[in-house]
């Protein structure tokens, strides 16, 4: 039997928000996640970007800020963490949407920009705080910031935070917060990494699992064209110049091959821009908003930044390059074919790179299509697909080579408008799509 969210048993005010954006129907996270949220339980949930793991936890956060009224002054009584940017002020905008009916406050606290408006919003006593880790360490350690009074703490993408090298951070804002709080973390993936950042943030967790254990939406269309590595540019070239091609993420290993993509596309006449770690937070926010509202046709970017880019209407994901683990093949190619629509994904393998395809298959079980008729076919790479042989330089798996972000940087996700410009902790700003 389907739910609905007035099942939930939710805030009224809540359910009038969700039924402002035409939502009355919750997602199996939501479903299971919701009712142990609401009763005060601890929380471990494996879900994926775009599974609305975002309303799994802020709709029941916000039920409960709204029936327990603060105790004297105003103070931040939630906190997000989150390990980028992009996802913070994603997560602020369904903060405001679901909460737009409720006199609750919110702020976003991020690297990357200058924090003066981000002291002065803290300044007018937000209910609920989401921020990168780096940013709120120094905003604390300076006397900004209020924790003693946090009642729910939330991590959002753990997995990634972890990966990214922001543990000690939080290792440092959790000693400061309340030993009595409610604790949720939300992962894409459970490592014992993950299971070990529980044990020592939660108490008795209830675990919830929608996930299975490699997921690819079935309506995404998986693709491999075997290419000679000095044919890639001239191929994604001619790809993206056919009109099937509404709009494209192109996923790179470097930031610096991002940019020049970037530019060998731009003087090919293919609208396009890049966007990764070295961007400023104005430049992604400014490429982020062309390519929603479709002034741009192409996004290049890095593997940091593919589960960050929550856009909807994306018709293919061109890896120009493999990813070195296979679990973010996974989720680069899950940029597509959301929210019920079909998608592509095609990715280049030059000779260098038939064992990271395999790898890959390995771990999908999915055999990738290949595609025998484009101009820069390499049979003698397909051949290397079928004889298990290896050729040419093999590739460098650089899996603990990654280098962490300064404190005071966050990567990206998201977001589909721009920030608001006076950083007012407010509710009340409409998003496109629920998270």
């Amino acid at each position: 039997m389907q739910q609905s969210f007035s099942s939930l048993l939710l805030h009224t005010s809540i359910l009038r928000a969700l039924s402002d954006e035409g939502y009355d129907t919750p997602t199996p996270i939501q479903q299971k996640a919701i009712p142990d949220v609401l009763s005060g339980k601890d929380l471990i949930a494996v879900a994926q970007t775009g599974t609305g793991k975002t309303a799994a936890f802020s709709l029941p956060i916000l039920h409960r800020l709204q029936a327990q009224e603060a105790r004297g002054r105003r103070r931040i009584r939630a906190l997000i963490l989150t390990p980028t940017r992009e996802l913070a002020l994603q997560i602020d905008e369904s903060l405001s949407t679901y909460g737009r009916h409720l006199p609750l406050r919110s702020a976003v606290i991020l690297g990357g920009v200058p924090a003066g408006k981000q002291i002065k919003a803290v300044r007018q006593h937000p209910d609920v705080l989401v921020a990168t880790p780096g940013r709120l360490l120094d905003l604390y350690n300076q006397g900004h910031i209020n924790l003693d009074q946090i009642e729910v703490l939330v991590f959002d993408e753990a997995d990634r935070m972890l990966d990214m090298g922001f543990l000690p951070d939080v290792k440092k804002i959790v000693s400061h917060l309340p030993t009595k709080r409610q604790t949720l973390l939300f992962s894409a993936t459970m490592s014992s990494d993950i299971a070990r950042l529980a044990r020592q943030m939660q108490n008795d967790p209830v675990k919830v699992d929608v996930t299975p254990k490699v997921s690819v939406p079935t309506k995404i269309a998986q693709q491999v064209l075997f290419v000679e590595k000095n044919n890639k540019r001239a191929l994604l070239s001619d790809i993206l110049k056919d009109k099937g091609v509404l709009r494209a993420l192109v996923f790179t290993r470097t930031k610096h091959l991002a940019n020049r993509l970037m530019k060998h596309l731009l003087r090919q006449g293919i609208t396009a821009d890049a966007i990764h770690s070295n961007k400023t937070q104005s430049a992604r926010q400014k490429a982020l908003s062309a390519f929603h509202r479709g002034h741009i046709k192409v996004l290049v970017g890095t593997d940091i930044i593919a589960r960050g880019i929550d856009v909807d209407g994306v018709s293919h994901v061109i890896n120009y390059e493999l990813p070195h683990e296979p679990e973010s093949y996974v989720h680069r190619i899950g940029r597509t074919a959301r929210a019920g629509t079909e998608g592509t994904a095609m990715s280049f393998c030059d000779a260098e790179e038939v064992g990271l395809l395999k790898g890959i298959e390995r771990l999908t079980r999915v055999p990738l299509t290949t595609v025998e008729n484009h101009p820069f076919r390499s049979s003698e790479i397909a051949e290397l697909r079928q004889s298990g042989k290896a050729v040419g330089k093999p590739v460098q798996h650089r899996r603990n080579g990654r280098s962490a972000p300064s404190s005071r940087k966050g990567s990206s996700n998201a977001v589909q408008e721009k920030p608001r410009s006076d950083n007012t902790p407010k509710f009340g700003r409409r998003s496109r799509t629920v998270r």
